[in-house]
């Protein structure tokens, strides 16, 4: 049987870069095995259109079975009463919520993208603020934290119908319930974006918005630990309008080979160890900041109490896009960030975004995260010295 080579050689070659580089990107993960072995398996080779029970094929049987499981898995693990594993991804999770229970031209509260907002919360080039009134919190000017107080005077002005909490790059714990108060307040829904924090929740390591939230959707992959999709979880009032949104009025077949893999996610999730895997996160994560700060570095809000810390790099002489160009050339990925206020473009902002979920699921201890600051401020300070950066592709490999 013939194989294509090209793309096998390709498949080599991303093996390689992800075995022999460090990815500190706060969005990636290594998903385990038995999870790509599932992804890669016989569920993907099937149609299945519709809810356990309820489908558009024959031939569901073993299909219901498992989105069921992975249903039930998700409650016992956050506590919901109502879970939709069928999301392709947190985007459109958050797609069919907005479109089951909004009309086009109501207000959303939601946070401003260059303080850690994420695309899909209505920035102003997602197809969100085409058809919504978006209207943007952000962080204190000061302390970079974020304002509730100032976030409650902007919900009880503009009326929200519906405030978004949750983040792509802020790495402080948010207090989903003063979330809560401010919604009820203004009588808006409240939605709870926990893509980033999923992981970190489910080992009970920040607070869970599910007491406090209508809505709560999530990522299966960054600090999850799973295959790349999306999940809803909402209060039992708001399941039939989501899941007919969602299919048939945004998605058509699930992907089950995906759906599957998050029930394995889930049961990895369920095990032991991976409390004390998410508790070395963190702690790989703040040693990492520590280690930036005491290099001069300006970390913004100081450290990080999650997974994830936002370095302002503009006292290097550089922006956050050359830095991350920098760091790939000796096998060290990051990604370029804004940070709060900044000035420069958003294509090569002031900042860097650093996360530790992959380099703790690769093993790597406090020390090995304090080795690799090291490693990054010695390519910063010597970014046009070539035979130490050559000198640092080796060290990176040691690491």
């Amino acid at each position: 049987m013939n194989k294509d080579q090209q793309v096998l050689r390709l498949l080599t070659q991303e093996q390689q870069r992800q075995c022999q580089g460090i990815n500190l990107i706060a969005s990636e993960n290594y998903a385990s095995q038995e999870v790509m072995d599932i992804v890669g398996s016989v569920f993907g080779n099937k149609y299945v259109e519709g809810y356990p029970g309820q489908r558009y094929y024959s031939g569901c049987k073993f299909y219901d079975e498992v989105e069921l499981l992975a249903i039930n898995r998700f409650k016992q693990i956050f506590g919901v009463e109502h879970v939709n594993v069928q999301p392709h991804s947190g985007s459109q999770a958050n797609a069919a919520v907005y479109l089951a229970l909004l009309q086009p031209g109501d207000t959303i509260l939601s946070m401003d993208l260059s303080s850690g907002g994420h695309l899909s919360h209505g920035h102003k080039v997602n197809w969100t603020y085409q058809i919504y009134n978006i209207v943007s919190y952000g962080v204190d000017q000061n302390s970079y934290l974020l304002d509730y107080d100032a976030i409650e005077k902007l919900a009880v002005e503009y009326k929200p119908k519906l405030i978004i909490a949750g983040a792509s790059a802020y790495s402080r714990k948010i207090d989903f319930e003063r979330f809560a108060q401010i919604a009820q307040k203004v009588g808006a829904l409240f939605l709870a974006d926990i893509a980033h924090l999923a992981g970190l929740i489910a080992a009970g390591l920040h607070p869970s918005p599910v007491a406090h939230a209508d809505i709560v959707t999530m990522t299966t992959h960054k600090t999850f630990r799973g295959p790349r999709g999306g999940v809803i979880m909402c209060k039992q009032e708001f399941a039939k309008k989501i899941d007919k949104m969602l299919m048939p009025g945004m998605q058509g077949g699930a992907l089950m080979n995906q759906v599957a893999a998050k029930a394995v996610a889930a049961f990895e999730v369920m095990l032991p160890e991976f409390k004390e895997y998410q508790r070395q996160v963190i702690e790989n994560a703040q040693a990492m900041a520590q280690e930036f700060v005491q290099r001069g570095y300006r970390v913004i809000t100081g450290g990080t109490d999650n997974h994830m810390m936002i370095i302002d790099v503009t006292s290097t002489g550089m922006n956050g896009r050359q830095i991350e160009q920098l760091l790939e050339s000796i096998g060290v990925f990051v990604n370029r960030n804004a940070i709060p206020f900044d000035i420069l473009p958003p294509l090569h902002p002031s900042g860097i975004r650093i996360g530790t979920p992959a380099i703790t699921t690769i093993g790597m201890k406090k020390i090995q995260a304090r080795s690799i600051v090291e490693i990054i401020d010695r390519a910063i300070k010597n970014h046009d010295n070539q035979q130490v950066l050559e000198q640092l592709k080796f060290a990176v490999l040691e690491v």
